[in-house]
């Protein structure tokens, strides 16, 4: 039977990030995505201009709506969450799917600074619903933002297995800790509790930044986890799908609002097919 996934995000209407990209990836690797929109943007907020309508308000009448319908939810993904209220009714929504395995991109902030939307309640909240979670998806500012823990630029492959592996002791099973940059190459580290493993894939940073690879890598991660694959698989599958395409993107795009052109390669995603 077809898995479903509750995708908890905003949408864009131009800039591929957020539901625009976990909708048609999800699909492509064989889950049924059931959007769960927080807010609706005319285009993303890199854009100089957008229009942006809060859903907050609509967000627990939606969770409840889908609790009366007996819907079945095999994984929960969350994303962006622009406010404090938005992480309560998201913890709220977990709490009352418990037999789903929980994914939270803890979107908090990157180089070193928290986003200006955001503030230390905001990291309290989004801590608390961190330890509901079973994978964890920060980059290594939002790993030390959950940790009260100081960044700095140079953090070595030991210190950050050691920042994984105190980010699964508030909760979640499995971290991933995104976009370490180190030597000309681009890290991804994930560490699994339970197996007591951490495993580091790395490919050659070419320097081209894009809206919404983040939103992408997750949501392959989210697929294949959902599915059952094992999470080193899945991480290098996640890798190797953003290096293509931030490859192929900047030869046509320089608008790194666009977002990359993903949908070249979701056959690429669609011939995964192992058995479950």
């Amino acid at each position: 039977m077809l898995k479903k996934v509750a995708a908890i995000n905003d949408l864009s209407g131009i800039g591929k990030c957020s539901l625009s990209v976990s909708i048609p990836i999800l699909s492509a690797l064989k889950v049924q995505c059931c959007p769960f929109p927080t807010a609706i943007l005319s285009s993303q907020t890199g854009f100089s201009q957008y229009t942006f309508l809060d859903l907050t308000n609509e967000m627990e009448k939606y969770s409840n709506t889908w609790k009366k319908l007996n819907l079945n939810i095999d994984t929960i993904y969350s994303g962006f969450l622009g406010s404090s209220s938005q992480i309560d009714i998201v913890r709220n929504f977990i709490k009352s799917n418990p037999h789903a395995f929980v994914i939270v991109d803890p979107v908090l902030g990157d180089n070193g600074e928290l986003y200006p939307i955001f503030n230390k309640d905001t990291c309290t909240k989004m801590k608390d619903l961190v330890i509901h979670s079973n994978l964890i998806t920060p980059n290594i500012t939002e790993a030390c933002l959950l940790l009260n823990k100081d960044y700095k630029d140079n953090f070595s492959e030991e210190e950050v297995i050691t920042i994984a592996k105190k980010l699964s002791e508030l909760g979640p099973s499995k971290v991933i800790i995104t976009g370490i940059v180190r030597d000309n190459m681009i890290y991804n580290l994930s560490y699994d509790k339970e197996e007591d493993k951490a495993f580091t894939y790395g490919l050659e940073y070419n320097k081209c930044s894009y809206s919404g690879t983040g939103d992408i890598f997750v949501s392959i991660i989210c697929g294949l986890i959902t599915n059952n694959y094992d999470l080193e698989f899945a991480v290098k599958t996640a890798s190797d799908f953003i290096y293509k395409c931030v490859s192929y993107t900047s030869k046509y795009e320089d608008d790194r609002n666009q977002g990359v052109m993903f949908e070249m390669f979701l056959n690429d995603l669609t011939s995964i097919n192992k058995k479950i």
